[in-house]
C-alpha cells in the first residue's frame, strides 16, 4: 500500500512538471542580424548562416536590422531569394534614424516577410549606375533595368506593397523617409527601435503558412545573431577600394622587393596584400584586361632599368596602370567600384614609389664599389722582408706578397704606398710620408 502511494505521488509530480507553464522567454524565440555597409557575398554567407541558425534553435522569426548604401546586383538577387524560399519568417527595420535602404537594399526590404522602417530613415535610389557612380549605356541600362524592374515588381506584389512606388525606386531612383514610407505601404511599421519594431509585429501579426500569427512582447526572448571574425575581415576585404588599394600596395612591395633584395619586410608584406587582394578580386566582377594593363605597366618600369628609354618606357607604364585601374572592375548592378579620384591619387603614389625604387637601382649601378682590390690602392703597407724587387708587407691587418717596378732598398717597417693591385700580389713604391694605416 505504501509502494502503490509513492507511485501515484511520483506520477502526480510528473503531470505537474510537465504541465507547468514554459518560461516566458521560450515561448517565442527572436533572433536580431545586424547587417551594415555595401551588399557583397560576405554578406550574402551570413544570411545564410543567420538563417540556419536560427531554424536550428527553433526562433519564430528573424529580424534583420538594415543600413545599406547598396552592392552587388547578382548577391543582391542571391538575397532576395533567400528571402523569398527562406524556413522562417524575415523581417527587416531600416534603423535607426539616419539609416537608409538605397540601391540593394530596397529590392531586401520588398522581399521582407514584414518591413520596417525608423521615422528618419530612408528608403529608395535604386536606380543603375556604371562603375564610379556615372551613367550607362541606354540600351544597356534599359536591359538592366527591365530585368530589376521585374524582380522588384515580383517582390513587391507577393507581399502586398506599393508596387508602382518600388518601380519608380528603381526606374526614378525615388526616395521616402520612414514615415512617408509607411504611409504609401512601402513598408509596413513605423518604429523607433528593434523591440519597438518586434512589438508591433506581434501585435499587427503576420502570415506565415496560411496562418495569421500573433504573439506577446512578453513571451519574447530576442537574440542576437553575432558574426565570426572571419567575415568582418571579409566583409572589409569586399570593398572595392580596399580590394584596389591591397592589389596596388602588394604589387609596389614585391616590385621593391625584386629592384632591392634583402630588404625582406616590403616583399612579405607586398606578397600578403597581393595575395588578399587577388582573393578578393575573384569575388568581385573583375576585368582580368585591367588586371593585366596593371601588370604590364610594372613590366614597363622594369624595362626602364634596362633600356634607356628617356623616360618614354615610364610614361607608358603610368598610362598602362592608370587604365588598367579604370577598367579593373566590370559593370554590375549595384556596384559603385572604385571613385576615378582615388584612382588617380593611387597611379600618381604608386608610380612615385616605383620611381623611387628605380632611383635607388640607378644609384646602386652608378656608384663605385666599397670593397675590392681598387680600394686599397693608394694605401700605404708597412715592409716585413725585402730584397731587391719583391718582398713581404703588411697592410690593413693582412701579409701580402709585393713587387716593385725597379729594385728597391728598403728596412723592415719602411713604408710603401701600393700603386697597382695584381690579384694576391701588390704593386708598391717608395714613400716618404709616415702613415700608420697599413700597420
Amino acid at each position: 500500500m505504501r509502494h502503490a502511494l509513492f507511485f501515484q505521488l511520483l506520477l502526480l509530480s510528473l503531470f505537474l512538471i510537465l504541465s507547468a507553464p514554459v518560461s516566458a522567454n521560450d515561448n517565442f524565440p527572436i533572433h536580431v542580424l545586424k547587417i551594415q555597409g555595401s551588399i557583397n557575398p560576405a554578406q550574402q554567407d551570413l544570411l545564410q548562416e543567420a538563417m540556419n541558425h536560427a531554424f536550428k534553435e527553433r526562433a519564430q522569426l528573424l529580424v534583420l536590422q538594415l543600413d545599406t548604401p547598396g552592392g552587388l546586383g547578382e548577391t543582391t538577387r542571391n538575397m532576395v531569394k533567400q528571402i523569398l524560399n527562406a524556413p522562417l519568417p524575415v523581417a527587416i527595420w531600416v534603423g535607426p534614424d539616419g539609416s537608409r535602404a538605397a540601391s540593394a537594399g530596397v529590392f531586401l526590404v520588398a522581399a521582407s516577410a514584414i518591413a520596417g522602417m525608423s521615422p528618419n530613415s530612408n528608403i529608395g535610389s535604386a536606380r543603375p549606375v556604371g562603375v564610379g557612380g556615372e551613367d550607362i549605356p541606354e540600351a544597356m541600362a534599359d536591359k538592366i533595368l527591365n530585368d530589376f524592374l521585374s524582380l522588384v515588381r515580383a517582390s513587391a506584389q507577393s507581399r502586398g506593397r506599393n508596387v508602382d512606388w518600388y518601380v519608380s525606386a528603381v526606374r526614378e531612383s525615388a526616395n521616402l523617409t520612414g514615415t512617408e514610407a509607411a504611409m504609401l505601404r512601402v513598408v509596413d511599421l513605423v518604429a523607433v527601435s528593434v523591440p519597438d519594431f518586434i512589438e508591433q509585429i506581434g501585435i499587427r501579426g503576420f502570415e506565415w503558412q496560411n496562418e495569421r500569427i500573433y504573439y506577446n512582447i512578453d513571451d519574447v526572448a530576442i537574440v542576437d545573431f553575432q558574426p565570426g571574425l572571419w567575415y568582418s575581415i571579409l566583409s572589409w576585404m569586399l570593398d572595392p577600394q580596399i580590394a584596389y588599394f591591397l592589389l596596388m600596395g602588394g604589387l609596389a612591395g614585391i616590385f621593391f622587393e625584386l629592384t632591392n633584395p634583402g630588404a625582406i619586410f616590403p616583399g612579405v608584406l607586398g606578397g600578403l596584400c597581393l595575395l588578399l587582394g587577388l582573393y578578393a578580386l575573384s569575388i568581385l566582377p573583375t576585368n582580368v584586361a585591367g588586371l593585366l594593363l596593371i601588370l604590364f605597366g610594372l613590366m614597363l618600369f622594369g624595362l626602364e632599368l634596362m633600356i634607356s628609354s628617356f623616360g618614354l618606357l615610364s610614361l607608358a607604364a603610368v598610362i598602362s596602370l592608370f587604365f588598367g585601374s579604370v577598367i579593373l572592375f566590370r559593370f554590375e548592378y549595384g556596384f559603385g567600384g572604385v571613385p576615378m579620384t582615388s584612382i588617380i591619387v593611387t597611379t600618381i603614389g604608386i608610380s612615385a614609389f616605383i620611381g623611387f625604387c628605380l632611383y635607388l637601382v640607378a644609384k646602386a649601378h652608378r656608384s663605385k664599389p666599397f670593397s675590392g682590390p681598387h680600394q686599397l690602392l693608394g694605401c700605404t703597407a708597412k715592409v716585413k722582408h725585402w730584397s731587391k724587387d719583391q718582398g713581404i708587407v703588411h697592410l690593413q691587418g693582412e701579409t701580402w706578397t709585393a713587387i716593385s717596378d725597379t729594385p728597391l732598398t728598403l728596412q723592415p717597417d719602411d713604408l710603401v704606398s701600393v700603386s697597382n693591385v695584381d690579384g694576391l700580389v701588390l704593386h708598391v713604391i717608395p714613400t716618404s710620408t709616415h702613415n700608420t694605416s697599413g700597420g
